[in-house]
């Protein structure tokens, strides 16, 4: 059995992923950061989770529902967590050059292509290396049979961190999300 507990907090997103009989605490989770070139100008971030759950409707078929996951959730392997992080800004202008860094929770895999994000002109990037670079298509190199060398797409059990670039101005009193989906290990 694993639990999860997490928790938003404004301009510096804390993630807190305790997982079973390994806990994991908040000081073993790398903060998922907000970059704001013009600092002056706040914007105010709440980071939310839920849970995939399965129910089947009124005809019996199989329906997806997401259950907010609040306080320490019973989660087990298999088990499919969407966080969403929401971003309001709280200034009277534009915040622009804004970036989000997400860690990717460990004891997790994210899920390929499940990025969602309500703001247009974003750039998405990922990290292989704990959040030491950022790619839109993160590359392993593979050695093969005969020593020559591969470039591969990297699995997803590589990613480690997602990046949201805004590259369009955030108007004051917009808000802006983006959510992606992992897989509990």
């Amino acid at each position: 059995m694993k639990h999860l507990s997490m928790f938003g907090v404004a301009v510096a997103v804390l993630l807190s992923a305790p997982l079973g009989d390994r806990i994991v605490s908040a000081q073993q989770q790398p903060k998922a950061t907000v970059q704001n070139i013009q600092s002056q100008r706040p914007v105010q971030l709440n980071l939310m989770a839920e849970k995939k759950v399965m129910q089947k409707d009124a005809q019996g078929k199989p329906k997806a529902t997401w259950q907010a996951m609040r306080g320490k959730v019973t989660v087990f392997p298999g088990d499919v967590i969407r966080y969403t992080v929401r971003g309001a800004n709280s200034g009277d202008r534009p915040v622009k050059n804004l970036v989000l860094t997400q860690p990717i929770p460990k004891q997790t895999t994210y899920i390929l292509n499940s990025v969602t994000i309500n703001h247009p002109g974003v750039a998405v990037t990922y990290s292989i290396d704990n959040g030491k670079s950022f790619t839109e298509k993160p590359i392993v190199k593979v050695k093969l049979a005969g020593g020559k060398v591969k470039a591969e797409p990297a699995p997803a059990e590589l990613y480690t961190h997602i990046r949201w670039k805004f590259d369009k101005a955030v108007d004051a009193s917009k808000l802006v999300g983006a959510a992606y989906q992992v897989k509990v290990k």
